[in-house]
């Protein structure tokens, strides 16, 4: 449970993002803001500024949907794992936070693609290798794999980096074909390494 009288009725909540764990912004809650928050399944914090509820993306319909809620060992700050509907900052970024790159972005492509599976369009190259079956985009992550180690053996680095992303892309279309997320393998190999 959370202990709101510890700061004087607010506690920070870091919301991240579900599938990539990005960091996307710091807000504030009260008792009243985590109810909302718990019933609607959008996060709602309390607005310092505005003194008073504000459900983050109640104006850009760029909301934070709730996916799990974590208290921490204190019990006076929350982390909220969230599925972003948009841009989180109000400036337009992913996040609030400005970073080099996005290091998580291997998990934005796998929703890309699987975007394209569940929305196809005729101009997708997704959609086309999907349409070609499980033996040809396992053909294609083959022959990707072959001209990585191609390109390693004799070519430049930046010939090896643009046959590796192929590679790692061409294996999300497969893991997305065979209904394999990408969680799936991480865990695995996490698992592996203990």
């Amino acid at each position: 449970m959370l202990d709101f009288e510890k700061s004087g009725g607010l506690v920070p909540v870091i919301v991240q993002d579900a599938q990539t764990l990005e960091v996307l912004m710091l807000g504030y809650m009260n008792q009243e803001a985590w109810q909302k928050t718990q019933e609607e399944k959008r996060v709602t914090f309390f607005s310092r500024s505005k003194n008073r509820l504000w459900t983050k993306g109640e104006e850009s319909g760029h909301f934070l949907e709730v996916v799990s809620t974590h208290i921490d060992c204190d019990q006076d700050t929350l982390l909220i794992k969230a599925h972003p509907k948009g841009p989180t900052c109000h400036t337009g970024s992913r996040s609030c936070f400005s970073t080099e790159y996005d290091r998580n972005f291997i998990f934005e492509l796998e929703q890309i693609i699987n975007d394209r599976y569940e929305f196809p369009t005729a101009a997708s190259y997704v959609n086309r290798l999907h349409q070609s079956g499980l033996n040809k985009v396992a053909q294609k992550v083959g022959e990707e794999a072959v001209e990585t180690v191609i390109a390693a053996l004799a070519e430049t680095d930046n010939d090896f980096v643009n046959e590796a992303s192929d590679l790692v892309f061409h294996l999300l279309v497969l893991l997305r074909e065979k209904n394999i997320p990408l969680a799936t393998i991480a865990k695995n190999l996490e698992k592996r390494h203990q």
